[in-house]
């Protein structure tokens, strides 16, 4: 159970700081639902809308629809929910009681996508979609901001993204894996290999949420000086390194969501490998980004984290762009190429995240507001408008220029090119834009370590004088944002 501010002490508190750390196999439990929470979501995109269409008899328009009026819905919904988050204060725990209240709702909508009866109308994907958007909304955000909350050092947050972001690739990896391997191992139908993905989700979501509970608790609530304001979402946007770390996320998720969109037209086109081989170099990719996460994790720890992701940045545009140079055909310099362009794929999630954790370290030390869980959902919801409407713009311009997927290699040179452009220059270039958009950052190690230190000692002050009454003051508030 979570400890009040107000009537902690420095000593109970320091105790249950060190029984909920994350160390050693609490680090892996917790991180596990990662698992789940991230790729619960992935088939929707990739095998739903196909599954819809062909096998339950749902109009391909509608299906699109029902995908793209969610997704916009979904943006707005984010920071309204991590507002609501930050303003909240059950005797649970904060973070652990929305986790444990999406859950459910998210396997439940799962099950219902997954398992729905031939000549099922649009309606019911829209209601059911939409129920795992908000429970996978609910609890990942509330997963991610526990996370942050828990592990307060620089280097910590770091450690625990990373893990995150392994359980994360992991699940991905399983989830896309699953079809063909049961196809092919035991000979099942393709509807039957799209529902086992459902089912493997519905049994590690609970699964993986018991482990993060018994493996650590909820740190104690820091005070809260000044009542948050309905203002705080447009407050927050003028400050400099939340306007960065957000134009950050933005450029960088570009990349690999343009690059994931053409990957099969790609190499069926400009490389001459088959379909079913392709989907073998995003088992590769996934692969490497598993791979490469501890790896920027160390990095940032020796450099610092925005050193870190500025030479991911270069790093990214260099492999991705040599993609360019597998030769037509050759189907092992095609896997390892993708696994190398792999490597650096998932340390802008991992470093961005826990660089706005800190940022909100520093947020709530200027305003005396907790405002972590609004920051991170900004992220999240900011962060998805960027790939959402570059990876449209890439299939409009394919269009433009009469490319048929259909025709693969026999399609103009002009428009081969511009696959070819589209798939690797484009994203290569929004890993040199990170790269300029993160430099000049200033929340090093250091100057972390000194806003911590402030922030303990202003708590233990509040604590104190919760305890001791005092003659009713007027109430002077903090420098405003």
């Amino acid at each position: 159970m979570t400890t009040d501010a107000s009537t902690a002490t420095p000593g109970r508190e320091q105790s249950a700081e060190r029984r909920n750390a994350l160390h050693g196999w609490r680090t892996m439990a917790f991180a596990s639902p990662s698992f789940a929470l991230t790729a619960m979501l992935l088939p929707v995109l990739m095998y739903l809308p196909d599954y819809y269409a062909r096998d339950l008899g749902v109009d391909l328009a509608v299906v699109a629809f029902v995908l793209t009026t969610v997704r916009i819905a979904d943006i707005g919904f984010d920071p309204v929910l991590g507002l609501m988050m930050d303003r909240s204060h059950p005797r649970t725990g904060r973070y652990r009681t929305w986790f444990v209240c999406g859950i459910p709702l998210a396997a439940i909508a799962i099950y219902m996508l997954y398992n729905a009866p031939v000549g099922v109308s649009g309606a019911y994907l829209f209601l059911w979609l939409a129920a795992a958007n908000v429970g996978q909304s609910v609890s990942y955000l509330a997963h991610i901001s526990w996370a942050a909350s828990a592990a307060r050092s620089y280097d910590h947050r770091s450690n625990i993204f990373g893990w995150l972001m392994v359980f994360s690739v992991l699940g991905m990896f399983l989830i896309m894996a699953l079809p063909p391997v049961l196809s092919l191992t035991l000979g099942w139908e393709r509807p039957h290999a799209v529902q086992s993905m459902g089912w493997l989700m519905i049994a590690s979501l609970p699964l993986t949420a018991l482990l993060a509970i018994a493996a650590v608790g909820e740190p104690p609530r820091r005070p809260m000086l000044v009542r948050p304001s309905r203002s705080e979402l447009f407050a927050l946007l003028r400050r400099g390194l939340v306007v960065r770390l957000i134009a950050a996320d933005i450029v960088w998720g570009i990349g690999p969501s343009v690059a994931a969109a053409l990957l099969f037209a790609f190499f069926d086109s400009l490389k001459l490998i088959e379909r079913d081989l392709a989907g073998l170099a995003l088992l590769a990719y996934f692969i490497g980004g598993m791979l490469g996460a501890p790896i920027w994790v160390r990095i940032a720890k020796r450099t610092g984290k925005h050193r870190a992701l500025l030479w991911s940045g270069l790093t990214y545009a260099v492999v991705q762009s040599a993609i360019l140079l597998v030769p037509a055909g050759n189907v092992p310099l095609a896997l390892a190429g993708m696994a190398i362009a792999g490597l650096p794929s998932n340390a802008g999630p991992i470093l961005i995240r826990s660089m706005m954790a800190d940022v909100a370290d520093e947020v709530r030390l200027a305003t005396g507001v907790d405002r972590l869980s609004l920051l991170l959902s900004l992220l999240s919801s900011i962060g998805k408008i960027g790939p959402a409407a570059m990876t449209g713009l890439a299939l409009y311009a394919l269009s433009l220029a009469d490319f048929d997927i259909a025709l693969g290699a026999r399609n103009s040179t002009e428009s081969l090119w511009l696959l070819g452009f589209l798939y690797a220059i484009v994203p290569a270039a929004t890993g040199l834009l990170t790269a300029w958009v993160i430099r000049g950052y200033r929340l090093d190690a250091t100057t972390h370590a000194d806003i911590c230190r402030q922030l303990d000692e202003r708590d233990r002050t509040a604590e104190r004088e919760a305890e001791t009454p005092e003659p009713a003051q007027k109430k002077t508030s903090l420098a405003s944002i």
